[in-house]
Parts: C-alpha cells; structure tokens; sequence
C-alpha cells in the first residue's frame, strides 16, 4: 500500500517537473501577429460576456478617473470618492475632491435614490454595452446615458433637469471589488 502511494507520488512529481519545463518552453516561443491578435479578440469575447452578466444582474460601481464638463474640459479625480453606484434598483451618483469640504463630508454632491426606467442596447458587433437609467433622488431627478465597451472602459454622462452635464469616464467593477467611500446624503 504504501509503494502505491509512493510510486503515485513519485509519477505526480515527474509529470509537474515536465509540466513545469514545457511551460518554461513555451515562454521562449514569441507568438505571431496573428496569433496574438486571435488571443486578443477572445479576450475581449470573454469580456463582453462578463460585462452582459455584470450589467444584467444590476450590481456595479463605475469609478470615475476624470470628470468631463458640458465644454469637454476633462479634470482627473480621485477614483473612491468620484463613482456612479448600481445596486439593483438603487443607485448613488456621487463626485468629491477628499478634502471634507463640501456638502457630502467628501468635497462634493452625494444623490441616492431609486432607479425608475432601465434600458439595455447590447451592440455584439462593437463589442460594447450602452445603458440608459434615471434615478429619482431628494436632490433631483436624473438621467443616465453610460457606455461600457470589452476592455472595461466606460463613460456615463449625467443630465438633471437644470442645464448642463457632467461626465464620469473610468472602469466599472463589481461591488465587491469596488473601493469607493459613500459620502453623506447630500440633502
């Protein structure tokens, strides 16, 4: 019984070992321009359907790098503190500088409130998603137009019913994997 064991374990380890070296061989072998970019459009395959799973289920965070105003003037923020929050039927739209000043403890606006229309355009050829939501909060009512595509990039331009927009343009995460801070409600 124990040669059994022994000789299993044996074979276990010279099969890693040969893994292990062909592994190491097959990191010599440069891959061609085909190749690599046939490894790139499944990448991106694969992306797509995490995000249709991720935007279908309703639970994401978009973690603005920048903030882009009406004119295109593009500032960089800080990420945790600069997001737009989907939880189901909930939804925070946040923007902050970190400094405490301001009207959500976090140098900006925080609006939470209820997501009333949600709407899905998957666009398979492109390889991109565009979602339109409106959120119903105490500080106003606003629309959404966000703009996912395959490598994770994402936009989302924030109309209200005064004039005017404000863009949020970085990634989009799981909740789970987010980092944000939520600021207080902005009353």
């Amino acid at each position: 019984m124990k040669t059994i064991k022994l000789n299993m374990a044996g074979l276990f380890l010279v099969l890693g070992l040969l893994l292990i070296s062909s592994y190491s061989n097959a990191q010599d072998l440069k891959l061609t321009r085909k190749e690599r970019k046939e490894v790139r459009k499944a990448q991106m395959n694969a992306n797509f359907h995490i995000l249709d799973s991720l935007l279908n289920a309703r639970s994401f965070v978009l973690e603005a790098d920048f903030l882009q105003d009406k004119y295109g003037m593009r500032v960089p923020v800080i990420s945790n503190v600069n997001f737009i929050r989907v939880d189901q039927f909930k939804s925070v739209l946040q923007t902050g500088t970190g400094t405490g000043f301001g009207y959500n403890g976090v140098g900006g606006v925080t609006a939470e409130g209820k997501i009333n229309s949600w709407n899905i355009h998957k666009n398979a050829k492109e390889l991109s998603y565009t979602l339109r939501f409106t959120v119903m909060t105490q500080i106003g009512t606003y629309d959404v137009l966000m703009t996912v595509n395959s490598e994770n990039n994402a936009s989302a331009i924030v109309t209200g019913l005064w004039p005017g927009k404000l863009t949020w343009v970085g990634h989009l995460y799981t909740l789970n994997n987010s980092r944000v801070f939520k600021g207080q409600n902005t009353i």
